[in-house]
């Protein structure tokens, strides 16, 4: 696989990613796209996967950038000796597996911390740790459904909707350990000593409804949800339709933003139209909002917008995203190997984030993986041998 050197704030620090799927990877993509010499270790297929995958390209999967992919066998003796070898040498691991299988393995906390005291070992479960729980499968729709966010997610009369899988694997997930992690390591360079960190989706997803909770508990939000100022219940907080069948959104909730929102749709001046806040009206001002968003194409409402304060913005495709002026301006969105994909966020300006390689297939880096860790070639040939490595 093609490398560029690494840059960003975390640069100097080494993780051990042991592979999962979802938040885990998105963790260990944004500590790695921030500079971290990440090093994924996961299940390959046997052969010769670094021939193959010069010859196939890149992995599709985009969470697995910027960090090479080491095929081995979690489960063979030898296999684990070398990861708590890297262990020695690292100053993270992260790891997705349900509670007590990391332990079974014999690559749990313990058995890692006794190798480097000063290890942060990150743990990303979605019901966490402990609790009656803690066992059971599960994924984002239910994480969240615990954690009370489902509930408020969807229109009034209607079910809840699940925001694909953004708030608990990767907001409450993926995310939180990400924070975790360098709160965690910035605490070991002080004190010489790692800590576990449990990051569960379920809590991460309630955390995320910190500022909902405020508002219900001081008696502005309804339970019932799409009746609130956020959850589609305001006219001036909402997902319009336009004439060509595209959409626009608006979210002119201040009182000058709201101004600016009535003028770009022609109703500034109508002294029938009900104040902002009258919520018995809320219904009536919103069909009337629809009435008027249907009379122009989304491009129209666009240009009727643009450069006001009115919150008034197209809804983009994520496959069109790329292509609006403002994302191309602030390269949000960068191509990497032929492919565009979102851009390492946020941004520093001193040490900037990249995207230091494509995904690779797994066990892709077998060789050269290890090699940026200290083991020699002669080392990886042996444990390919007896079945350890891929």
């Amino acid at each position: 696989m093609t490398q560029t050197s690494r840059s960003g704030p975390l640069h100097g620090i080494k993780i051990i990613e042991l592979a999962g799927i979802g938040p885990s990877p998105f963790t260990a993509m944004m500590l790695a796209d921030a500079g971290a010499q990440v090093i994924r270790l996961e299940r390959a297929p046997a052969g010769a996967p670094e021939q193959a995958a010069a010859k196939s390209g890149p992995h599709w999967d985009l969470l697995n950038r910027s960090r090479p992919s080491v095929g081995i066998d979690l489960k063979h003796p030898e296999a684990l000796e070398l990861v708590l070898h890297l262990v020695e040498q690292a100053d993270g691991l992260i790891e997705g597996f349900r509670p007590g299988v990391a332990e079974r393995l014999g690559v749990g906390p313990e058995a890692c911390r006794a190798r480097n005291r000063a290890l942060v070992y990150g743990r990303m479960t979605g019901w966490g740790q402990d609790g009656p729980m803690a066992s059971m499968a599960g994924h984002d729709i239910d994480y969240i459904a615990i954690g009370g966010v489902l509930w408020s997610l969807g229109r009034a009369g209607s079910p809840p909707v699940p925001p694909i899988n953004l708030v608990g694997d990767f907001g409450g997930g993926g995310m939180l350990l990400a924070f975790g992690m360098v709160a965690a390591l910035l605490e070991a360079a002080r004190s010489g000593e790692g800590q576990v960190v449990d990051a569960a989706m379920v809590d991460g997803a309630a955390t995320l409804m910190t500022m909902v909770h405020s508002f219900h508990d001081s008696g502005l939000w309804n339970e019932e949800r799409g009746t609130n100022l956020l959850d589609t219940g305001a006219p001036f907080y909402e997902v319009y339709e336009t004439a060509d069948g595209k959409y626009f959104a608006a979210g002119g909730i201040e009182t000058k933003f709201y101004a600016a929102l009535l003028e770009g749709l022609g109703l500034a001046d109508d002294e029938s139209f009900p104040a902002q806040m009258d919520r018995a009206q809320w219904p009536a001002m919103k069909e009337r909002f629809a009435a008027v968003f249907r009379t122009k194409t989304r491009d129209e409402w666009e240009a009727v917008f643009d450069g006001t304060d009115a919150c008034a913005v197209p809804v983009l495709t994520p496959w069109e995203a790329h292509r609006h002026p403002h994302n191309a301006a602030r390269s949000t969105f960068v191509e990497v190997a032929g492919v565009v994909q979102p851009a390492p966020s946020p941004r520093f300006s001193r040490t900037p984030s990249s995207i230091s390689r494509p995904p690779s297939p797994p066990g892709a880096d077998t060789v050269s993986g290890l090699r940026e860790w200290g083991v020699d070639e002669g080392t990886v040939a042996k444990l390919r041998e007896t079945g350890a490595l891929s």
